[in-house]
């Protein structure tokens, strides 16, 4: 009913448009007729697309419901020969294991000997001369099946090698590749299975890339300096440390702190320490130098009391004693003392203050203390006490700021003592030097 109101209207629309050019009934209804022949033949081209396309989707259908079939029959029969071949499977892991016996137990012990072997061979430092040791024990170590008598040898001779090069010193030479990446071939001295050494002290073996490499710092310096002079010894005996923990306890002496990084933790206290024992020390150095310099003219002068010399304190206060010959004891004895006390500053200079750096080198260690305790706290605030690590460094500072002011003082107050003592003995002599010449006068005055 539908196809026929639109036929109807379809008609009727074309009659509407044709109307203006249509010259007569006749041409209208033969235009109908025409158009109603069109319709009809769309119509079955369009009922014949559509046959065509069911036919097609029924074929695909069909094609795919024997696929479903044959995979069905295919899962059917895998199914069977799965349950077949596992329970063959499992006859011959029977069979395996009655023929294998007590073979078995050694194809175990066998493995787990060459992955012992294995981790020992490969972290060795023999390996740094025999390479490629350790790649016929991965394979058994990793093996499904029996070794092989040859297999069994290679391991044999692994261990053996391992035990017979554990106790000898070798030289070799080999590529030794430095921190900044370069490499060098140089000749390397093994002692066992303990050290690697060169000219430059102790080397390390590093297995994960299979090179030999100088160590990120050489431990203390009697210890490196041992390794350097045993490497150019040709014959005899000598000292040398070994590390028995093959490379352990040489790990740990190369974490310690050498006295200069020690030094540096000090920080600003610490340098103003160190300013000040520099200070003292020139002071001092110049007051030895000048007393004994004063000392010797003195003793000169001694020599030659009549004429006095104007270079040396003596000489100085002889002139004195000239110059008033003629005037009573008492007056002689004032202006000669008077004479001394002009010389007192210039032997005296500087002797205090190394006495006050003395005294003060401690009080600077002690603040270098308070200010380490300081930010310690201040650290422990921010980041709790969880990492000790994290505190090292202030509390490093404590410590070695009150360390830097005792090494400070101890030897400034030695100083002071020597450069004090030669003083006195400078003014001592001109003390008895003026009672001897104020003597002579009152001798003189008493006749």
């Amino acid at each position: 009913m539908k196809k026929i109101i639109n036929f109807v209207m379809l008609a009727a629309s074309m009659t509407v448009a044709t109307s203006a050019v249509a010259n007569d009934l006749d041409d209208l209804l033969k235009q109908v007729k025409n158009d109603r022949i069109s319709e009809a033949k769309l119509d079955k081209k369009r009922e014949a697309e559509f046959k065509s396309a069911r036919a097609d989707k029924q074929a695909l259908l069909n094609k795919a419901k024997r696929e479903l079939a044959n995979q069905n029959a295919r899962n059917a029969r895998l199914l069977k020969e799965y349950a077949a071949n596992d329970i063959t499977f499992a006859q011959k892991s029977i069979e395996l294991d009655n023929a294998t016996g007590t073979l078995g137990e050694m194809f175990g012990v066998t493995r787990a000997a060459a992955a012992d072997a294995y981790g020992q061979v490969a972290t060795s430092i023999v390996s740094a001369e025999f390479p490629n040791r350790g790649k016929a024990l991965d394979v058994i170590a990793n093996s499904k099946k029996i070794p092989e008598l040859d297999q069994l040898e290679e391991l044999w001779i692994a261990l053996q090698t391992e035990m017979t090069q554990s106790g000898k010193i070798s030289k070799f030479s080999t590529e030794v590749t430095s921190l900044d990446g370069s490499s060098s071939t140089q000749t390397v001295t093994r002692i066992g299975a303990f050290n690697l050494v060169s000219a430059d002290g102790f080397l390390n073996y590093n297995d994960e890339v299979g090179q030999v490499q100088p160590l990120a710092k050489q431990p203390a310096g009697f210890i490196s300096d041992t390794a350097a002079e045993f490497f150019g010894e040709t014959s005899g005996h000598h000292p040398l440390y070994v590390d028995p923990s093959r490379g352990g306890i040489l790990a740990l002496e190369t974490r310690k702190k050498i006295l200069m990084e020690f030094y540096h933790e000090g920080g600003t206290v610490g340098y103003a320490i160190t300013f000040l024992l520099l200070i003292g020390c020139l002071i001092a150095l110049e007051r030895m130098i000048v007393l004994g310099t004063v000392s010797s003219r003195i003793k000169a002068q001694e020599k030659n009391l009549d004429q006095p010399n104007d270079n040396n304190p003596l000489g100085r206060l002889i002139k004195v004693y000239h110059e008033n010959k003629n005037v009573d004891a008492e007056t002689l004895e004032l202006k000669l003392d008077e004479a001394i006390l002009r010389e007192t500053p210039k032997v005296d200079r500087g002797i205090t203050l190394i006495k006050m750096f003395a005294a003060i080198a401690p009080l600077m260690g002690l603040l270098g203390t308070v200010i380490g305790m300081i930010m310690t706290f201040q650290t422990i605030t921010l980041f709790g006490t969880g990492d000790p690590k994290i505190m090292a460094g202030d509390i490093s500072l404590a410590l070695v700021t009150t360390a830097l002011g005792l090494i400070c003082a101890l030897p400034l107050i030695l100083i002071h003592s020597i450069v004090a003592g030669k003083s006195k003995s400078v003014l001592q002599k001109l003390d008895e030097q003026s009672a001897g010449l104020i003597a002579a006068i009152a001798e003189k005055e008493s006749k």
